[in-house]
């Protein structure tokens, strides 16, 4: 795969992880959580405290089960160990990364020991998005979580906001793979003008990049491309 396309399906895999959890949210659903933790009463613990502060929380008690239980439950945030039995946290979130893409932009915390230096930097190599140490303050927990959720539904919330003909114009033939030249060549306009109304489309959307602002824009159906 190029890394045109590599961006291409990452940006899609992030609009769609955040449609997938805005849509939960408008129809009155509870985000899920997956905890995968081999403390029984750590596990019981976190699960009781999320429950009670508005989240659905799945368990599993060790590595293999919580990677057939992440496969089967499509969670909107997992929330890992490191150290576990048959199969570690690093391993698990390696495997979403090597062989389960669409997972890419769900939102990945290790729970960790504070010591455990050498782990928490092996997971931020590995994409881990966050660390929280145990004993769990939950109230700092809560936090983490609602902010990554949040970050993950604004990929694929349609904006309020409304682009303007040539916004959404030069945007449907960014999406068809045109460069800015190109596109300046078809809509007759000058290149830095194409550049001026896709930086606006980018703006508006609320996303970091040209790519995702396309990728935003067709599947939110703002432009058939």
């Amino acid at each position: 795969m190029s890394q045109a396309s590599a961006s291409v399906a990452s940006a899609a895999q992030a609009v769609l992880a955040g449609a997938d959890l805005a849509a939960k949210v408008e129809r009155g659903a509870k985000p899920t959580v997956l905890c995968i933790e081999d403390d029984w009463d750590t596990a019981t613990l976190i699960a009781e405290e999320l429950e009670q502060r508005g989240f659905d929380v799945a368990v599993a008690n060790d590595g293999r089960e919580g990677w057939a239980l992440l496969l089967r439950s499509r969670p909107n945030l997992i929330l890992c160990d490191i150290n576990l039995p048959y199969m570690s946290g690093l391993e698990i979130l390696e495997s979403l990364t090597a062989i389960a893409p669409r997972f890419a932009q769900v939102p990945f915390i290790f729970l960790t020991a504070l010591n455990a230096r050498a782990d928490e930097l092996k997971g931020r190599r590995l994409g881990a998005d966050d660390y929280v140490a145990k004993p769990v303050d939950f109230d700092l927990l809560e936090t983490i979580i609602t902010a990554r959720l949040k970050g993950v539904a604004r990929m694929g919330r349609p904006e309020k906001c409304a682009l303007n003909d040539r916004e959404i114009e030069t945007l449907m033939w960014a999406a068809r793979g045109k460069t800015s030249e190109e596109i300046a060549t078809i809509t007759s306009i000058a290149e830095r003008t194409v550049n001026f109304h896709l930086n606006n489309a980018r703006d508006k959307l609320g996303v970091a990049t040209r790519i995702q602002a396309a990728v935003k824009a067709t599947v939110t159906g703002i432009i058939e491309p």
